[in-house]
């Protein structure tokens, strides 16, 4: 596994945790994949619900906690630590200007084409990494960064169908060939090879959505990805911000227990399923008491339940009320392991699935050198 290089930003290993909202990945595990060599994410979604009486202003808990919890990682890392934040809530440009100003590494954006960039960034160290679900999108983003700001963003991350919470793909859709990670990767580094060329720089793809062992992510890098972004792998450790209760949820769950639900957003969800589930999928509604707006898109009076309310709910433990995202392979987890384990176990797996790909290659080449010489 080589380095990654973010806008000059030098990452010992190129793996990226997920930033998961709501109040799963904060400070601690963040902190705890920084010290790995990897990018530990703070997730800014929701953030403020960890705020004792958050209800009352929303907005500014969510500004509170978001700065809080950043300066908690520093306090624990010398490594490098990323925020993400979806362009979807109604406090973006906040939760950016914040994480700017206490100079996080790494800024993630997705739930939308990030193309105006806010003022006041400019002259920022912080590196810019939009998220999307397909080349064409990516193209988009470059060529409108491009011709209005000439420059454009540090990194692209592509984020296939098989990836945990909201899924950018129609549920008929998801396991369709054409929008496979790998082919998705593929058709990113294509458009983004003219960007690298025109500003002399390297612009890393990086992979997510279903990738989960070492041997997905030797398979996405062979793909021309030169990193991986994987949330649902880091949840059960015991540096994962959330309770146990959440963790044990992955552990005790099976294939057929990951399904895709309609989110209030508009979008599909991939959630583990339980009863609250079941109640929405029959169509019983939950009472919501929205304090605040937080998503632009959300028609509050009109949803059947508040997906901000039943993920934090989860997250902390109360799944009367509340389901977990997660991705396909959540089912794999067994254990409650450290995030220094987990990075063992990966790296494990990506070498032994690499030496078994070049033991392979090698037995083919001698066979078409001996074929050649007869």
């Amino acid at each position: 596994m080589k380095p990654l290089n973010i806008g000059g930003l030098k990452v010992e290993l190129p793996i990226i945790q997920g930033g998961m909202g709501v109040c799963v990945s904060l400070s601690g595990l963040a902190s705890a994949v920084a010290n790995e060599g990897g990018i530990g994410v703070i997730s800014a979604v929701g953030i403020g619900m960890k705020v004792p009486g958050y209800r009352k202003n929303f907005r500014e808990s969510n500004k509170i906690a978001l700065r809080k919890e950043i300066r908690k990682a520093r306090e624990k890392t010398a490594g490098v630590i990323g925020v993400n934040i979806m362009l979807a809530v109604t406090d973006f440009e906040d939760l950016l200007h914040i994480s700017i100003e206490e100079k996080v590494d790494i800024v993630f954006v997705g739930a939308g084409l990030f193309l105006k960039l806010p003022e006041g960034i400019e002259n920022s160290q912080t590196k810019f990494v939009p998220k999307v679900s397909s080349a064409r999108a990516a193209k988009l983003i470059f060529k409108y960064w491009s011709e209005k700001y000439d420059r454009v963003p540090d990194a692209i991350v592509v984020e296939g169908p098989l990836c945990g919470g909201h899924v950018a793909f129609k549920k008929e859709d998801v396991l369709l060939p054409q929008n496979s990670l790998i082919k998705i990767v593929k058709e990113t580094v294509k458009e983004i090879e003219a960007f690298e060329y025109q500003y002399n720089i390297e612009i890393p793809v990086i992979a997510g959505g279903g990738v989960y062992t070492g041997k997905d992510i030797y398979e996405v890098m062979e793909a021309g990805a030169k990193g991986v972004k994987m949330g649902t792998r880091f949840v059960t450790t015991n540096e994962c911000d959330v309770s146990e209760k959440f963790k044990l949820n992955y552990i005790k769950s099976t294939k057929n227990d990951i399904t895709l639900i309609d989110s209030p957003v508009g979008l599909p969800g991939r959630v583990i399923t339980n009863d609250f589930v079941k109640d929405i999928q029959n169509g019983k509604t939950k009472p919501v008491n929205c304090p605040w707006k937080c998503l632009k898109t959300c028609d509050y009076k009109k949803v059947p339940f508040c997906i901000a309310e039943a993920l934090f709910n989860a997250a902390e433990g109360n799944f009367d009320n509340g389901f977990s995202f997660a991705g396909t392979n959540a089912y794999l987890a067994e254990k409650i392991i450290s995030v220094e384990e987990t990075f063992n176990q990966i790296m494990r797996e990506y070498y032994a699935e690499k030496k078994y790909i070049d033991l392979r290659n090698n037995k083919l080449n001698r066979k078409e050198y001996a074929n050649k010489m007869q």
